[in-house]
């Protein structure tokens, strides 16, 4: 059966923007999937990114996240260009700073879309930009005392 695309739920939602946010206090993902929740949509693609233990072969201690002030500015038009590019009905990301544990959440994103394919499409698109144009930096300090700067 030929796929139509006349149904208004097919359709980019006129808003789908609903949550974005650099923030200094514990992500939840219960609250980014209900940001995204929508009626129309056929697909949910949910990324979660935690601090890991280790990084490069070295034992990670601790790590903290900063931002520069135009962070969420830069979120912001990395959202509106995945909404422009899928036909995104809810869009979602939110980015921790300051220190985290091991086991923390760094960062959730979710796209929902009318389908699976364009959710998985847009929420991958959407991290990737995240990480490579908004300006956070991850400052890791390793077991051995070293240090390391990610993105700066």
């Amino acid at each position: 059966m030929a796929q139509t695309h006349e149904h208004p739920g097919e359709q980019p939602a006129p808003d789908p923007i609903r949550l974005l946010g650099i923030r200094d206090t514990p992500l939840s993902v219960d609250e980014v999937f209900a940001a995204v929740g929508d009626s129309a949509a056929g697909g949910t693609a949910l990324f979660v990114g935690t601090v890991r233990d280790h990084d490069g072969g070295a034992d990670v201690a601790r790590l903290g996240y900063s931002s520069h002030p135009t962070a969420e500015a830069e979120l912001r038009r990395v959202a509106e260009k995945v909404a422009a590019d899928f036909p995104v009905r809810a869009l979602a990301a939110v980015h921790r700073v300051g220190d985290l544990e091991i086991g923390d959440l760094a960062v959730v994103v979710a796209v929902s879309c009318p389908h699976r394919a364009e959710a998985f499409a847009a929420s991958r698109r959407l991290i990737d930009d995240l990480k490579s144009e908004v300006p956070i930096w991850k400052h890791q300090t390793f077991h051995d005392g070293t240090q390391e700067w990610v993105g700066a």
